[in-house]
């Protein structure tokens, strides 16, 4: 062989090697694609579903939210699928199904699935330190002493690292922001500049949570569930063992792969039509658009403004109700989707399913997972959805729920910056879902 063959021979080797390194694999498993049907296919009652629609325009009607998308999704087979309303009171534009939302905090699950896959690949250890991969965090302290005065404090050293595992289940002792339980990681995290979640401004990830690891945690990690940037944290740690920018490693790895077409960080000009206006309540309870609050942790224009940037792994992407129920689906499928497997059966039982927390999750009716609330035997007395369902929801009041015995997911999509009705529709919404069920057993896919 000669020498420009050996050449040739090695260059298509590196080559098909990351192809092979960024490709989804096969599957002998092949579930549907979503696809409308009709809801008593998969055990539904049309005529109970349809009760949906009056308690959705109920809440339109007395101006609690401008607009609302749903879908419900069963056995792969989407049963409702509608939007009211309008996408801005402004222009009284008519609300579209396929309307972009900003999802915030469900943009968790999908960075959990990121690192979740790294790990399957054998790239991370969930118990490995973070400092493994982001040295900056070697060495934790912990806040022992705040002075309200001056905003001075001092520390004591951390009983032990930040592990993945601590962050994946909001364990690592972590704050928040803006929206910080504790007033004292407020104050220094301002005093330091950390961004919460989403910016405008020309900053990287990374860059952002290596500041974060030079200041102190708010509790020793391990010992309490804290809802912080944990997740932000995981995104620069995908970035770094990947070699690809997050908005990259999402695209090449899940949202192409999956089929999510309109899930960003940033929207592409031909799509920015499609977002919603993002709205709050006076303290009147009436609608207002949230430029006029100073509350808002973002520009009012997120994300089709500013230096696009930061990818918040923890709450930066915008995405549809179709969208975000595809990657539902994959999970309910234990992992496949689109003739590609993105986890394996037991890899998705450890994610969606698995007690990481004991009882330092403060909902008695849950706990938390590797990335969800998951509902307990508690938490199925309260309603009627089953044990094992699991979900989350986005500051900007969106929400969604996934249920694997009856095969169920949903999304609900408001948007909304602090609203009085948020959880009572969401609730309402399940419970709608629910009583509209029409057969005598979970009906299994195929029959």
């Amino acid at each position: 062989m000669t020498f420009l063959s050996k050449f040739r021979a090695t260059v298509l080797l590196f080559a098909l090697s990351v192809v092979s390194l960024y490709a989804q694999t096969g599957t002998r498993q092949a579930p549907p694609l979503l696809a409308a049907a009709n809801p008593e296919t998969v055990g539904f009652s049309s005529e109970r579903l349809n009760r949906i629609d009056g308690l959705i325009q109920s809440y339109i009607d007395k101006k609690a939210f401008p607009g609302v998308t749903a879908i419900v999704v069963r056995n792969g087979k989407i049963v409702y699928h509608k939007a009211f309303g309008t996408s801005d009171l402004d222009n009284n534009k008519p609300l579209a199904k396929d309307a972009i939302y900003r999802i915030a905090s469900m943009t968790k699950a999908i960075t959990s699935l990121a690192v979740m896959m790294l790990h399957e690949e054998g790239k991370v250890m969930l118990d490995d330190p973070i400092s493994k991969y982001i040295p900056e965090f070697a060495k934790p302290v912990v806040l022992d002493k705040f002075n309200d005065k001056d905003s001075t404090y001092t520390t004591i050293p951390a009983k032990r690292e930040i592990t993945i595992r601590h962050l994946l289940t909001h364990m690592s002792g972590l704050n928040y922001n803006v929206i910080a339980s504790d007033p004292h990681m407020r104050a220094i995290y301002t005093k330091a500049g950390i961004v919460d979640a989403f910016t405008t401004q020309n900053i990287k990830i990374g860059d952002a949570v290596r500041k974060l690891a030079k200041l102190p945690l708010n509790h020793q990690p391990g010992e309490k569930w804290t809802y912080g940037l944990s997740i932000d944290v995981l995104g620069a740690l995908v970035e770094v063992v990947s070699g690809m920018p997050l908005d990259q490693f999402f695209q090449k790895r899940i949202f192409e792969p999956l089929g999510m077409k309109d899930t960003y960080f940033y929207l592409p000009d031909s799509k920015r039509d499609r977002l919603v206006a993002l709205y709050s309540e006076d303290k009147d309870k009436k609608l207002v658009k949230t430029a006029t609050l100073k509350s808002l942790p973002t520009d009012p224009d997120y994300p089709i403004v500013g230096a696009k940037a930061y990818f918040s792994g923890g709450g930066g992407l915008s995405s549809t109700a179709y969208d975000y129920a595809i990657f539902l689906q994959m999970l309910l499928n234990n992992g496949v989707y689109n003739g590609k497997r993105f986890l394996s059966r037991k890899g998705v039982e450890l994610f969606t399913n698995s007690n990481q927390t004991g009882t330092l999750f403060p909902d008695p009716n849950s706990y938390f997972s590797l990335g969800f609330a998951v509902t307990n035997e508690k938490g199925r007395t309260q309603d009627l959805g089953s044990v094992g369902t699991f979900s989350w929801g986005g500051a900007f009041s969106t929400d969604y729920f996934a249920d694997p015995k009856e095969k169920i997911c949903a999304v609900l999509m408001k948007q909304m910056w602090g609203t009085s009705y948020g959880s009572e529709l969401d609730n309402k919404f399940s419970l709608m879902i629910y009583q509209a069920l029409d057969d005598q057993e979970v009906i299994e896919p195929g029959n």
